[in-house]
């Protein structure tokens, strides 16, 4: 990612913030109806599921100009989704509603600009995920 592409994910999500648990509902109903079968992933409590996920985007957006100290710990994040059944094909299901949360809750200051900011951050994130859950130690 570019600085300018760090510095808008920090902005946007700073304003997303402070409506997190409102953020963490429009994304799961979002996930949901987008894949309905994603739902049986998930057995425990969603709002306390929701303060994990906005927990986890927080400190992904704090670490994105340090990606070796974050990459150990997506990468455990995302051998733990392997074994909760979490596939490779659900990490895109997963970028489009977030995508389509973040410009919920951003409205017009979701600029074409802030959204390929965030759709660069979200690969970056993924493929760290994808390589944990594929049992690698690195990503090249």
């Amino acid at each position: 990612m570019t600085p300018e592409q760090v510095s808008l994910v920090r902005a946007s999500f700073a304003k997303i913030a402070p409506i997190a648990p409102a953020a963490a509902g429009l994304f799961y109903d979002r996930l949901f109806s987008l894949d309905p079968k994603l739902r049986d992933l998930f057995t425990g409590d969603m709002a306390e599921q929701g303060r994990k996920l906005m927990a986890m985007i927080a400190t992904a957006v704090a670490g994105l100009d340090r990606p070796d100290d974050l990459g150990p710990a997506l990468r455990a994040m995302g051998a733990r989704h392997a074994r909760y059944g979490v596939r490779d094909a659900d990490y895109g299901t997963v970028a489009g509603a977030l995508l389509w949360t973040l410009e919920q809750g951003l409205g017009d200051s979701f600029t074409l600009e802030t959204r390929e900011a965030w759709t660069a951050c979200y690969i970056s994130i993924a493929a760290q995920m994808q390589a944990g859950a594929a049992g690698q130690s690195e990503v090249a």
